[in-house]
């Protein structure tokens, strides 16, 4: 296959880096990311390796491709859940069970690209600052329902203010939309604890490691996450836990 004479074919959107992040996508699955290479493509798609190199011309090039679509097509996901359960009038509870729901799907779907973004790090790629607006798209989800939640006085105050200074950057502040007052003053950084907890989750889930202690992996995928929220002081009502 020569993947130069894809571009003269009548389907824009398929062009060299598509087919090319196609192939190197079921390499995510089996070898793993850390045995991505240009050879390695170039060899799955019967490709001379010279017409990889002329769309990425170094691993890492290819490995932020994927990176970033990764990120774009997760959080796309759970902005399209999002979308659609506050045009039906959803309460912030269940927004947040409807987006963590949809990043759960696209998990388990894809989960060659969630290790490539959850999963262990690839020895000698750093993802560079091209990697970061995809990546905020997921924790932009998550403190638009909250932010929501707060000024829709959904969220009940915590039962105590975690001691200490603030220990947020100030990025995190700009994508909350500002620093809210007490007694929410601490609901950026909860909401951090929130995020990771669904990262965590996800992770046990996918590598298969809640499967000998729960009966249900997906209800209790609801439960924690309606724990979690408790958190930030939010209620995930039972009565909205419908797929």
């Amino acid at each position: 296959m020569d993947v130069s004479a894809i571009s003269s074919t009548e389907d824009d959107d398929i062009t060299p880096a598509v087919v090319i992040k196609d192939i190197a996508r079921q390499q995510l699955v089996d070898p793993g990311a850390a045995g991505l290479s240009l050879d390695a493509v170039a060899r799955a798609g019967g490709l001379p390796v010279a017409d990889v190199e002329a769309v990425f011309p170094h691993r890492d090039d290819l490995l932020t491709a994927l990176v970033i679509d990764a990120y774009d097509a997760s959080g796309e996901a759970m902005e399209q859940a999002d979308d659609a359960a506050t045009k039906a009038g959803a309460s912030g509870g269940a927004r947040l069970l409807a987006v963590t729901r949809a990043l759960r799907r696209w998990s388990f779907d894809n989960p060659g690209e969630f290790t490539l973004i959850y999963g262990s790090p690839v020895p000698g790629y750093h993802a560079p600052q091209d990697t970061v607006p995809s990546a905020s798209r997921t924790p932009a989800v998550l403190a638009g329902i909250v932010r929501s939640a707060l000024e829709a006085g959904e969220l009940t105050p915590p039962r105590r203010q975690v001691p200490g200074p603030p220990l947020l950057l100030p990025e995190a502040l700009q994508l909350f939309g500002g620093a809210p007052e007490a007694p929410f003053s601490d609901i950026v950084e909860r909401g951090i604890v929130l995020w990771s907890n669904l990262i965590g989750l996800l992770v046990f889930q996918v590598f298969s490691r809640t499967h000998d202690s729960v009966r249900d992996e997906a209800a209790f995928f609801d439960y924690a996450i309606a724990v979690a929220a408790e958190s930030i002081g939010l209620e995930v009502p039972p009565a909205e836990h419908t797929d």
